[in-house]
């Protein structure tokens, strides 16, 4: 786990793919906010187009990548969850996102983390990728 969360932080901007409201893909950057209990924490506002592909089709995938060209790739079950401890927590955590939401009991911010997620880490160095089950 330490070391997906090294590379989540280390290559801050991910990219989310959902299966959009007209059922092709979509694509758009997101940032990983914290682990806490084992689990890997997003958000979002309910408001976004995100959220509703989220909710009708939960199953996402993300990808980043170092300057390097190793990569990341984590997948899962988006879980929404009404955690105002995790929403203190990424608001203290993330200026950007404070500035959005503001506060945590604000009816627009959601947080979400990936049940069944799997992790693979890889380069073009030859050597096996690494994978992970969360």
């Amino acid at each position: 786990m330490n070391q997906l969360i090294k590379f989540l932080n280390e290559n801050p901007v991910q990219y989310v793919a959902t299966v959009g409201t007209d059922n092709k893909a979509k694509v758009r950057p997101f940032q990983f906010m914290l682990e806490d209990s084992g689990k890997l924490w997003f958000c979002t506002s309910n408001q976004k187009t995100v959220y509703s592909e989220m909710k009708t089709n939960p199953y996402i995938e993300i990808c980043t990548s170092t300057p390097e060209f190793a990569w990341m790739r984590l997948s899962g079950k988006v879980v929404f969850e009404n955690n105002i401890e995790i929403k203190e927590k990424i608001l203290s955590a993330a200026p950007l996102v404070k500035n959005i939401y503001q506060q945590a009991d604000n009816p627009v911010f959601e947080v979400f983390y990936l049940e069944e997620a799997k992790a693979t880490i890889a380069d073009f160095s030859g050597n096996p990728p690494k994978e992970y089950s969360l």
